[in-house]
């Protein structure tokens, strides 16, 4: 269990990433390579990351120096992702120079008492060392997470646009209980029940930042030290697949918005009900960015959807139209699904 104590003054302070945090999505994506949970939602990336790595000849050094360091386990050192990295990637790798060689060493060992930590990563605590490491950090990001960035920031902007009606319609307190089924506010405490150890962390009016990864999936992760600045990352919602593309018609048994609208343009209308760029619309209902482009203009000018400018994104959105619409389907798909069963989660 991972719990946050609030005060009124942690509530007013509670704050949510303007940008991805590359440290955090560096940690997390290496976690991807770890374990296939959840592998569906990330096979866009997983097989042109792991060719992009070969290709770079970076394979060995993942294997040897990144893995070890960021172990999918119950703990990875603190000093790897600084908070100083919400500025920006070359932000954080500064900030892990700086770190103090004591807490470095401190750190080490406390990952060595959890996993196989190899004798070499030891001389961490070294300067030259962490500059070694820092080129291996930026080579990786340039490498798997840059031509992917584009999808993390829009994916990151649609999720903070989801935050923002949960905070309009229930204050900082509803925002914290629309963060995923993993998380439960329950008054003055944010609980994480599902977390690998028993951790405390009283936030004593710093509030908490919170930090939507891409690359995280399903557990949020905090820091270890509670006498860093308090964050937690979380996994920014996915949807669960529902099998391939019709290549048919909407016959008989397609749902009541597929058989109005089509599937391609009642799943573009499906992905903003949390806010999509066009980008991402695409991405959720397989098509491309232009054939995306044509369905929104069609949704928009039916009414369904409105469309704002944000610097270089459009964001769409639901009217009340279109929510209306899909609350419809939804509750008719209900009432005629059959009882399902449910096996683990992964």
């Amino acid at each position: 269990m991972l719990r946050f104590h609030f005060s009124a003054e942690d509530l007013a302070r509670t704050r949510v990433a303007a940008a991805p945090h590359p440290l955090w999505e560096i940690a997390s994506s290496l976690h991807r390579f770890q374990t296939p949970a959840g592998r569906w939602a990330y096979a866009h990336w997983y097989g042109p990351a792991r060719e992009r790595l070969r290709e770079a000849g970076l394979e060995d050094v993942v294997r040897r120096v990144l893995l070890p360091l960021f172990p999918r386990a119950s703990y990875f050192p603190d000093f790897l992702t600084p908070l100083e990295g919400t500025a920006g990637l070359e932000a954080g790798l500064e900030a892990i120079l700086r770190t103090p060689s004591d807490q470095v060493a401190a750190e080490l060992a406390a990952l060595a008492r959890v996993t196989r930590m190899p004798a070499r990563l030891a001389r961490l605590t070294e300067r030259e060392a962490r500059v070694e490491l820092v080129g291996i950090l930026r080579a990786y990001h340039r490498t798997v997470i840059a031509p992917h960035e584009e999808w993390v920031r829009e994916s990151l902007h649609t999720e903070r646009i989801r935050l923002a009606r949960h905070l309009l319609d229930g204050g900082t307190e509803g925002l914290l209980e629309g963060l995923g089924p993993t998380v439960r506010w329950k008054h003055p405490c944010l609980e994480i029940s599902a977390y690998p150890t028993e951790h405390e962390i009283h936030l004593a009016g710093r509030g908490l930042l919170l930090i939507p990864s891409y690359f995280c999936w399903k557990g949020p992760i905090s820091l270890a030290d509670p006498e860093l600045p308090p964050v937690l990352i979380y996994s920014q919602h996915h949807e669960t697949p529902t099998g391939p593309p019709r290549t048919g018609g909407e016959g008989a048994g397609s749902p009541p918005l597929q058989v109005l609208l089509g599937r391609a343009r009642a799943a573009v209308l499906q992905a903003t009900a949390a806010g999509a760029t066009t980008t991402e619309a695409a991405r959720r209902a397989g098509v491309t960015p232009a054939t995306a482009t044509h369905h929104t203009t069609a949704l928009r000018d039916a009414g369904l959807i409105s469309s704002h400018r944000h610097g270089n994104t459009v964001i769409h959105t639901l009217t009340l139209m279109g929510e209306t619409m899909l609350s419809k389907n939804r509750q008719e798909a209900l009432q005629g699904a059959s009882p399902a069963r449910h096996g683990p989660r992964a």
